[in-house]
Order: C-alpha cells, then sequence, then structure tokens
C-alpha cells in the first residue's frame, strides 16, 4: 500500500484521540511558552498551532472563536489572542521553533522542546497601556475645575 496523499501521523491513536492529544499539546504550549515531548508530537503540533496563531493574529470574532475551539480551555485561548499573537505580527509565519534535545531514558524516544521564535514578554495588568477612553474623562474634568475657581 502506498502512502501517498495521506497528511499527518496517527501516533498509534484513533481520530478523536489524537485530536484531543494535539488540542492538549497546544494548549500546553500557549499556557507554558515552551514544552518538551517527542519528536513526532513535536512536528504535528507545529502544524497545528501556527494555523491556531494565524486566526489569532486576525483578531476579528469568528477567528477568536475559532481559536477557543482549537484550544482546550478559554484562558489559553484568550491569551493566545490578546497577549501573544499581538507580539507575532513582525511575521508571516514561523513562529513556532522545534530542537531536539535528548533520547527520552525509558525507551530511548527522540525528545524535542518546542517553543516561540521571538521572545515574548509577560503582559500583566500592571504592564498594559491604560485605555485611551480614560483621558478624555480627566480632560473634562478639568475645565469644570477652572469654571468653580471663576
Amino acid at each position: 500500500m502506498h502512502r501517498h496523499g495521506y497528511k499527518g501521523r496517527k501516533f498509534g491513536r484513533e481520530r478523536d484521540q489524537r485530536r484531543a492529544l494535539v488540542k492538549g499539546l497546544a494548549t500546553s504550549l500557549v499556557l507554558e511558552e515552551r514544552i518538551e515531548t517527542t519528536l513526532p508530537k513535536a512536528k504535528e503540533l507545529v502544524r497545528y498551532i501556527e494555523k491556531l496563531i494565524t486566526k489569532a493574529k486576525r483578531g476579528d470574532l469568528a477567528s477568536r472563536r475559532q481559536v477557543i475551539a482549537g484550544l482546550s480551555t478559554q484562558a489559553a485561548a484568550f491569551k493566545l489572542v490578546d497577549a501573544i499573537a499581538p507580539q507575532l505580527t513582525g511575521r508571516t509565519s514561523g513562529h513556532i521553533r522545534v530542537v531536539r534535545t535528548r533520547l527520552r531514558v525509558g525507551d530511548g524516544a527522540q525528545m524535542a522542546a518546542v517553543e516561540f521564535v521571538d521572545e515574548l514578554v509577560v503582559v500583566t495588568k500592571e504592564t498594559q497601556p491604560k485605555p485611551a477612553a480614560t483621558a478624555p474623562k480627566a480632560a473634562a474634568k478639568k475645565p469644570a475645575a477652572k469654571k468653580e475657581a471663576k
């Protein structure tokens, strides 16, 4: 039998198990920003997460919903869309790096580290820029104070 036209790896699992595996790996990568797994799983993860990152960079409501469906948790999806994707706008593809690390002790499987190519800055509520909506309110209060002084 030939392998022509058969995309993807099966990992000795059925379809639902395979999808859950890749979805879990993608969620872990988004939350941890660097994971270590076997080389074939890492290569398959890159195909999956690159498409999700492209959708997250679009940022509209439909793309956000597709990203939520593609990851296991909403927290991971929100982190990808709101914190990670804006930092990756300088690239059109190639957001993920796969680096071979070691051979696993138990079975000798080739392990690989999966990480983002660009250094990601941790975005917290303190480091986020303040919304522009607060500035006009402050400006509106100043003229009112001048009227009271007269």
